[in-house]
């Protein structure tokens, strides 16, 4: 795909570099994987030895990654406390940069994300892959041909029933600056702002809940949760106003005693047509004065690389990332669409704190 090598650094060698960004990037031809680093050096050494080039560079201090000059782009996939440092340190050594989702832990440290950006003249992008889904597409380019009219209502949904991730530092209140909010919701708002092309808010009202995490015995997916550990919150909710008086429900949650489980999920209401992404993208509208609805069939006819195996969202996403860094594009993700989803979930933890409206 690139018409030159891309060389690539990766830190923080985890779950989310193990599962997406690596993989990924190794599928894209011209891309090399030269340096990973991790505060567990070993961490680093089995990502080398899986994914790098044969001389690829490991280290524990990011830092001294930055200091290569050959590294090009650089992807930071730690938790979201270093998001914000880790990314303006990398921009200023001159290298682009794809931040994984939430983009920060707050609205002033993806400020200086941004700042870092423009003072460099670097890309920033951020890693919100499902609006690469074949549904999100769908309907982003419905929404922008004028299908919906005016969307007036929104709904964000990210939902679990009890799917609580009990590895790495998601618990973490400090680390990770919140719980299902900032880690299933911000994908599932940053679809809707996209696909309402609608990034200025007016106010918002929260909700948290530690409804579910003192549990024991708990039937979650992934093995039960340590009550002592959990301090983050088990659901969240928001009520959003944007300027242009147009509303939007966010649901997040890892542990709901619900069935309705659907993530990373969005539903808009026009003037004209209302759109949904369950069980595939529905479209209801009035045809010659009759309710109708258009059901999308988005299963067949999909892009196949050369092993067989079907594209992903985050195969997409990282082509895409790394077709702007080429041929010096815009990335998919704007910084400053993804600083309006952290202050809009900066907006929520705070009402929820507060007990009152956040004006933006």
């Amino acid at each position: 795909m690139a018409a030159r090598t891309v060389k690539v650094g990766i830190i923080g060698c985890g779950g989310i570099a193990n599962r997406k960004h690596m993989p990924a990037l190794k599928r894209v031809e011209g891309v090399e994987m030269v340096a990973f680093c991790d505060i567990v050096i070993e961490k680093a050494e089995k990502a080398a030895k899986e994914f790098g080039t044969p001389d690829a560079k490991i280290y524990e201090d990011y830092k001294e990654l930055l200091r290569d000059e050959s590294i090009e782009v650089v992807h930071v996939c730690t938790p979201n406390r270093s998001h914000s440092f880790i990314t303006v340190d990398a921009l200023d050594s001159g290298k682009h940069v794809m931040c994984e989702k939430p983009m920060a832990i707050n609205s002033a440290e993806a400020l200086k994300m941004i700042e870092a950006a423009k003072r460099s003249g670097k890309k920033l992008t951020i890693g919100y892959q499902n609006r690469h889904n074949p549904e999100s597409q769908f309907l982003k380019a419905e929404a922008d041909k004028g299908t919906f009219g005016d969307i007036y209502y929104a709904k964000a949904t990210a939902l679990r029933r009890r799917a609580v991730p009990t590895w790495g530092v998601f618990l973490n209140e400090y680390e990770q600056g919140g719980g299902p909010l900032i880690d299933i919701g911000t994908h599932a708002l940053d679809l809707t702002l996209w696909t309402m092309n609608n990034y200025k808010p007016k106010y918002c009202v929260g909700t948290t809940y530690h409804k579910l995490s003192g549990d024991t015995n708990t039937g979650n997916a992934y093995g039960d949760w340590d009550p002592e550990q959990f301090t983050v919150e088990d659901s969240a909710f928001g009520f959003i106003v944007m300027e242009n008086g147009a509303t939007i429900v966010l649901e997040s949650a890892w542990a709901l005693n619900t069935l309705d489980v659907r993530e990373a999920k969005t539903t808009v209401c026009g003037t004209k047509a209302g759109g949904d992404m369950n069980n595939g993208v529905n479209i209801n509208s009035i045809i010659n004065g009759k309710q109708c609805v258009t059901t999308v069939d988005l299963k067949s006819g999909g892009v196949v690389f050369y092993d067989g195996k079907p594209a992903t969202s985050a195969d997409h996403e990282i082509r895409q990332w790394i077709d702007a860094v080429v041929n010096d594009t815009d990335p998919c993700v704007l910084p400053e669409q993804a600083y309006t989803v952290t202050r809009i979930l900066e907006g929520i933890y705070e009402s929820a704190k507060t007990g009152t409206i956040y004006n933006f």
